[in-house]
């Protein structure tokens, strides 16, 4: 697990230093940093995987977990002319990774300066980092929306046991696993699931999303495709079934962000951005209650959210002992317009035991007093 975490000069973080928890929710108004933290580690990641990190730099353009340009969109605005970019990481391990990069403003790799590892040499294995192995997980904001067929990928889920970067490959995880992996942690566990099969538990946490969900999956012969479909309760039985085009986008988008978050073991590293889209706020508060429940197993998560009910939501988790506080790191990004430079500035807010905040920085849970005080 991921115990620090250092950057800098990378794009509007200037200087950040950050002692993750298991579970780490980011919060701001737009542009102010927190895609820039999920994406530090997503270059990382996507250099290891191509072979250039150890020798040549980052891969900054053309990757394919994220793709941000060439140098001059990467550095941070005002580093001076020495600067570097650097990333450092520490675990709980006791191991320390650290990597610098020169600036190059027309290339879409950053020239390495310098590296080290544990040892102080060079960087040994990475493969003992969840961030660069197989224990790593990433959902983006633009995942995929309703389809008729949702495609399959027996590399994807079997050997790199991955629903996609945009979840795509999360139905086909279902049709094959769905009903062999149990969700044993109990605080994962959805008190009105019909048993503790990854399959059931996932349909029961759709079910505070849209209440009485039920999923319907099949094999279509001859294709590598499947269909989904969804059915809901009623006085007799469940309805017929409807096709993820009649049913909106927020049970489609919240399908891979649950599925992600009960399959996660400890150790596990996930990525997740935006996980209350197209979803109605009790719905964005379960989903909270879900993170909290996955942080408390042991799974590290960095979670970019613009949601009140998210961060609500995880409040009354630690309130009612789903996830001790300590368990849970809360950033604010924020900016001062007033400032000579363009640069996030991160306050870090804690939790007691009863869910308050340590502080209330401004644009964090104000905007329904605001505007409730104009309505008056």
């Amino acid at each position: 697990m991921i115990k620090y975490l250092g950057i800098r000069n990378f794009k509007c973080l200037k200087r950040a230093h950050l002692k993750p928890a298991a579970l780490n929710l980011c919060f701001g108004m737009n542009g102010m940093g927190k895609s820039s933290l999920l994406q530090a580690m997503l270059l990382l990641r996507q250099s290891q995987q191509k072979g250039v990190l150890a020798n040549k730099g980052l891969l900054v353009g053309g990757g394919d977990l994220v793709s941000i340009g060439a140098g001059r969109d990467v550095f941070y605005q005002y580093a001076g002319k020495n600067d570097l970019l650097e990333f450092e990481i520490h675990t709980a391990e006791g191991c320390a990774y650290s990597w610098s990069f020169s600036f190059d403003a027309g290339s879409d790799i950053l020239p390495l300066a310098e590296h080290s590892g544990e040892d102080g040499g060079d960087v040994p294995n990475l493969e003992k980092l969840a961030l660069f192995n197989e224990r790593f997980s990433y959902l983006s904001a633009d995942r995929l929306g309703p389809r008729r067929v949702y495609s399959k990928s027996v590399y994807e889920i079997a050997r790199n046991r991955s629903i996609g970067m945009r979840g795509e490959y999360a139905v086909h995880y279902l049709s094959q696993f769905g009903m062999r992996e149990r969700v044993d942690f109990k605080r994962l566990q959805h008190p009105g699931a019909q048993s503790d099969r990854l399959y059931h538990q996932v349909a029961a946490w759709l079910g505070d999303i849209c209440p009485g969900t039920r999923l319907v999956i099949e094999d279509i012969k001859g294709a590598d495709l499947l269909k989904l479909a969804f059915q809901f309760e009623t006085k007799g039985g469940y309805t017929n079934e409807f096709s993820p085009l009649n049913v909106g986008f927020g049970l489609v988008y919240a399908l891979p962000v649950v599925v992600a978050l009960l399959r996660a073991q400890p150790g596990d590293l996930l990525l997740l951005e935006n996980p209350e889209s197209h979803l109605h706020p009790k719905g964005q508060s379960s989903i909270g209650r879900l993170l909290a429940a996955a942080g408390a197993h042991g799974v590290q998560i960095f979670c970019e959210s613009h949601s009140d009910h998210i961060i609500n939501g995880v409040r009354v988790a630690v309130k009612e002992g789903l996830i001790h506080r300590d368990d849970l790191s809360i950033y604010y990004f924020s900016r001062n317009v007033h400032g000579e430079e363009h640069c996030s500035e991160i306050t870090e807010i804690g939790v007691d035991r009863q869910g308050e905040l340590s502080c209330y920085p401004e644009g964090l849970l104000d905007e329904w007093s605001n505007l409730l005080v104009r309505l008056i």
